[in-house]
């Protein structure tokens, strides 16, 4: 019986709760490894930023100011088409991701 009623409240609360993807998962997804590099290391192009290790309220900001349209200098341009794509709960796991790569 009392396992009955876990196995039941482990449902509901599954379903109450949306899952949030991994960030690593979303760095795949939304394409981020296409520019800034499969570990984040090693961007494409020397213009385009290492974001291994960056603060995760700076990527935070950063791409939701780029989403905004806040921030439009720069390669901020070629983000914008992509981050529309992207929820404010992804962008904060994003940047969570982001900031514990070593």
């Amino acid at each position: 019986m009392k396992y009955q009623m876990i196995l039941a409240a482990a449902v509901a609360a599954s379903f109450a709760m949306p899952a949030l993807a991994d960030g690593k998962a979303l760095y795949m997804e939304k394409t981020c490894i296409a520019c800034h590099g499969k570990d984040a290391k090693k961007p494409l192009t020397p213009e385009y930023p290492r974001l291994a290790g960056q603060n995760a309220k700076y990527a935070e900001k950063q791409m939701q100011d780029i989403k905004s349209g806040a921030r439009a200098n720069g390669n901020a341009a070629a983000m914008k088409g992509v981050m529309h794509l992207v929820s404010d709960e992804e962008i904060k796991e994003l940047a969570k991701y982001l900031s514990e790569i070593k």
